[in-house]
């Protein structure tokens, strides 16, 4: 790596508070698809590998965090927690704060469509970078550069709405009906980031319906829809 190159993997390295000892590593986790640089190789010599895997450390390591840091929050409570903080913007953000946009390989046209400013780009390149760490120096200093940019983020995140799921059984549960039931009726996206939908129907009324990264979440955020729903025809 040329000096100037190295310089500046060194100005990255004193923002993540984690020093590189394979400069190859890193270079590929700020490498784009669009980049000359993967040549043949295409998506192995880019980040895609390496942001697949830092996604699920990422995930991991925030968990771990919250249940730890909530030890009366409900598995609704926390799964609605850990979606904000693991959220495409949210990894956008730390990565700003990281400032590495100027880090980033892109391709020409990549680069001149603002690239290095795309939330997408962005938040991959944070995933990347857990995942590099993760393989150079394994979970705990992953772990450990994830507190140092979530830690904060995770207190900051307002209490969420009481669990919808619980609130639309006692609901049902106050007006003699059967227990909600719950059915997926879609599910898109790639195997890292599938988008789940679900159907919540209980009987007499129209059904519900909800969309999130997780099935646990799609149930809460359809529960949610339901009786915010019936909320607003209460109130009307």
């Amino acid at each position: 790596m040329a000096r100037k190159e190295k310089a500046a993997l060194t100005d990255l390295e004193a923002r993540l508070g984690y020093k590189f000892r394979d400069a190859e590593l890193a270079a590929r986790a700020l490498t784009h698809l669009s980049a000359p640089a993967t040549g043949r190789q295409g998506r192995l010599d880019s980040y895609q590998r390496l942001e697949f895997l830092g996604d699920r450390v990422l995930g991991l390591a925030v968990a771990a965090m919250l249940y730890e840091a909530f030890p009366q929050a409900s598995e609704g409570e926390l799964s609605m927690r850990l979606a904000a903080l693991v959220r495409r913007e949210t990894c956008a953000e730390v990565a700003k704060e990281w400032e590495v946009g100027p880090h980033v390989v892109l391709g020409v046209g990549e680069a001149q469509a603002g690239g290095r400013k795309k939330a997408a780009i962005l938040s991959d390149i944070a995933e990347s970078l857990i995942g590099a760490v993760f393989v150079e120096a394994g979970f705990d200093a992953a772990r450990q550069l994830i507190a140092r940019s979530w830690r904060a983020r995770m207190y900051a995140v307002e209490e969420p709405e009481r669990d919808a799921k619980t609130a639309m059984q006692e609901w049902a549960q106050a007006r003699a009906l059967n227990a909600p039931t719950y059915i997926e009726i879609d599910r898109s996206g790639p195997p890292h980031a599938p988008q789940f939908t679900i159907q919540v129907s209980l009987e007499g009324f129209a059904p519900a319906q909800g969309s999130a990264s997780s099935k646990r979440a799609a149930e809460q955020a359809a529960a949610q829809a339901f009786m915010a729903r019936q909320a607003g025809m209460e109130n009307s």
